[in-house]
Formats: C-alpha cells, structure tokens, sequence
C-alpha cells in the first residue's frame, strides 16, 4: 500500500532539506513547492503572493509543511528588510492555507513554521504554548505569520511549529563558530538572558511527531534542557577548544545589529518549554544544548 505524499515548502531550506531526506529514507514520497520551472517529477511549481495554488495539488496528501521565510540572520533590519522578513512568511502561508480552505474537512493537515521570538523577552517566566504573545519586532511579525495560517479556516487541521534557533553550523552556531575560532567568543549582553534552541535533528523529527500524532495548534519546537547565552557560548567554546572571554555589552550589540535586531536576537530571554510534545509522547535525542553543539559540530568546527 503506498504511503499517502507530504507536501513540503521551503524544502531548500536547512529544515527543509533534512525534513525531505528524512521522509525519503523511510519510503515517505514527498512532494517540493518550488518557484522556479521543476526539474523532476517530485517537484510543483508556484507563485505564492502572486497566483492562488489549486487546491487539487493537495488532495490527498498527509500533511502539507509550510517552511518559508527569509532569513532573520542577515542585517540589518531595515525597513525594507522588515517587510522582506514578514512578506516572505505571510504570502506562501496564505496561499497554502485558502487552498486549504478550499478542500474543506477533505484538506491535509497543515503544519506552518511559526517561531518561539513570539514570546518575545519574557525573564522568569516558564514559557508554554498558551503564554502570552511578546513585545518584540520577531514577536509581532510571529503572531502575524501564525494568524495567517489560521486563514485556513475553522475545519483546517493547523499546526503551528514554534521553532527555537537551531543550534547547527548553518543556524544560530554559524556566526558564533567564527568569533570563537578566532578566540572573540564572549558575553553577550549580561550573558545570563535564556536561549531556547533545539538540534536539527530533534527539530525534523519533532515535525514528523506533530504530523504521525495529528497535533494542533501551537507547539514549542525547543529543547528540553534550560540554556543561558553563556552557556551555550561557553560549551561552544569547549567543543572548540578556544577561549570565552570577550564580552559585548548590550549597548554595543544594540549599537552594530540594531534595537531591535539585538533584542530579539540575542537579549531576549525566553525559558521555553516544549509541553506540547512532551506531553504528546516526543523524546529528544539532545535533551541539553551541550549535547545538540557537540552533535552538530563534530570536527568542522575545530
């Protein structure tokens, strides 16, 4: 019996590509959303913000997963990048989700990336999937991103993957390889603010746990394990063998990157808990994220 298609967006991505691999590995036949002519028969083309998608692309299928987005990575965040950051969330996730509604109770399950900058800074507090939205420039254009999805319409089987930075080489980790290896690795702002994270391959087989498990609505994609930004410096430091020493106060960082490119980046602090799956039955591989660097970087990074 053939297993029923994933449809995947996004799938050039990082996520995307170990997602579609993954799936491949087991037999699971994925199709990609691609926005250039296909080149195999796996692949459908699109033009999200500028066409409608017919809703016959995704009968049938198991689950369709929205990855898209620009990188909050590349600075600075001017206006226009602003814009570029949220148009280039809202539009292929709107263009999948009144596809969605089209197909009715007949439609897949939807999984849509979402982000755990929705919380914004939030010092203290236990952060769950029903906490409160944040203050933050990544906090608003998030809860904007994840309404979106919900356009998909009250029949519409919606997950909502709150994703914390990957701690991976080509995530969070790639900027912090290149000061450390340098020896400039250090404090960020009072360095003692929580970073939520997760391991790449945590992260793809959390996303195949919401799709077998059927859940809805939000989940936190983040690690078990509490992280500080100096604990994650310094056991980056440690894989590497270098020095953390060097700090950057906030007002340094606040300076280079940006108000609010820093504060949502690097000052925040989010202790995010990942209930949802916990509760659904999900057991992470990298359960702190001393294990998810030492995992991930291996002896590139050295």
């Amino acid at each position: 019996m053939n297993e029923p298609r994933v449809i995947i967006s996004g799938a050039s991505g990082l996520i995307g590509r170990a997602l579609a691999d993954s799936f491949a590995t087991d037999g699971i036949p994925v199709v990609r959303l691609v926005r250039r002519p296909v080149r195999s028969g796996d692949e459908i083309e699109w033009r999200p913000g500028s066409a409608p998608l017919d809703p016959a692309v995704l009968e049938g299928a198991r689950a369709v997963v929205s990855l898209n987005g620009a990188s909050i990575g590349r600075l600075p965040w001017t206006a226009r990048r602003k814009q570029e950051l949220l148009t280039s969330r809202v539009e292929p996730t709107r263009t999948i989700a009144r596809a969605i509604r089209q197909l009715g109770r007949a439609a897949p399950q939807f999984v849509s990336a979402s982000a755990v900058g929705i919380y914004g800074s939030a010092p203290g507090a236990r952060l769950t999937e029903q906490s409160p939205t944040g203050g933050t420039f990544l906090a608003e254009l998030t809860a904007q991103w994840e309404q979106t999805a919900l356009e998909a319409g009250p029949d519409a089987r919606v997950a909502l993957l709150r994703t914390a930075p990957l701690l991976h080489p080509a995530g969070v980790l790639k900027p912090m390889i290149a000061l450390t290896r340098f020896g400039l690795g250090g404090p960020l702002g009072g360095g003692r603010q929580i970073w939520p994270w997760i391991s790449l391959q945590d992260e793809v087989a959390a996303i195949r746990h919401v799709i077998a498990t059927g859940l809805t609505g939000p989940v936190n994609l983040s690690g078990p394990g509490i992280a500080s930004a100096n604990d994650i410096g310094r056991a980056l430091a440690s894989a590497m063998h270098r020095p953390f020493l060097l700090p950057a106060p906030a007002w340094a960082l606040r300076l280079g990157l940006g108000r609010d490119a820093a504060d949502s980046l690097l000052l925040a602090d989010a202790a995010v808990r990942p209930e949802a799956l916990e509760r659904s039955g999900f057991a992470f591989v990298h359960r702190t994220a001393a294990e998810a660097i030492d995992a991930a970087i291996g002896d590139r990074a050295r």
